[in-house]
């Protein structure tokens, strides 16, 4: 009973209680796709059907994460996923502390898109949020929870994803050049006005669309809007006369 309630698991090797960080990325992937799927559908679709089902998982499973970790769904998702690959243990605390952060994002969302549908702007930065953190666990194994952990504790984290916590000298593969270290500028620049022209040049086919279109604009943009549509309806009344 003592060892099902223990956090982690105990392997030869390692002073710590771990967990298998691949499984852990695997089930981030998992969940960043359904996180994906219910914000497309709420966009292109207007339904939120599929948001409402994967909250109430994403709820569940975060709860089981900081109670056993063993037992909670997606993790054991990822662990089909990646049996036949070697475990990469990480420390099961700072882990558990990254999940609880998640927990506590987790529930109020499940109140106000389950309970209490209640959608708007903040409650889809927050969704957004959860997303990035998804993302980059499951893509650059960085746990952002993992970095808080180690700047609120005193005791700091070991094991942590990617050896991020152990203090060591990055070799000369992890390093950038001056041309290397221009092209990522350059690739940076060219995403974000890629990104910028995809928001505010395209047509608006979705209600999201439209809402960052207009916080893009400027105050200039914004009163020659309102000017035309203005003008507009002044026609429009001239033309019933």
């Amino acid at each position: 009973m003592k060892e099902f309630f223990a956090y982690g698991e105990k392997v030869p090797g390692y002073e710590v209680r771990v967990l298998n960080e691949r499984e852990a990325r695997a089930a981030a992937a998992i969940l960043f796709v359904g996180a994906f799927l219910g914000l497309t559908n709420g966009v292109m679709l207007g339904t939120a059907v599929f948001s409402k089902y994967f909250v109430t998982f994403f709820a569940i499973d975060f709860t089981m994460r900081i109670i056993q970790p063993r037992y909670a769904p997606s993790l054991l998702l990822g662990r089909f996923f990646v049996q036949n690959q070697t475990p990469e243990y990480v420390g099961a605390a700072q882990k558990r502390f990254a999940w609880i952060l998640g927990f506590i994002l987790a529930w109020p969302m499940f109140y106000y898109l389950v309970i209490d549908f209640q959608p708007n702007p903040i409650k889809v930065l927050v969704c957004l949020i959860c997303m990035a953190l998804l993302f980059f666990e499951a893509a650059f194994s960085i746990c952002l929870g993992c970095k808080i952990f180690n700047l609120i504790k005193k005791e700091k984290a070991t094991h942590c994803p990617g050896g991020v916590c152990e203090i060591q000298i990055k070799d000369p593969v992890q390093k950038f050049t001056l041309p290397q270290k221009s092209i990522l500028i350059l690739t940076i620049l060219a995403m974000s006005y890629g990104t910028y022209l995809y928001m505010t040049k395209l047509p608006d086919r979705t209600h999201l669309t439209k809402k960052i279109k207009i916080m893009m604009m400027s105050d200039e943009e914004l009163e020659r809007i309102e000017y035309e549509k203005s003008l507009a309806e002044f026609e429009s009344e001239e033309e019933e006369f």
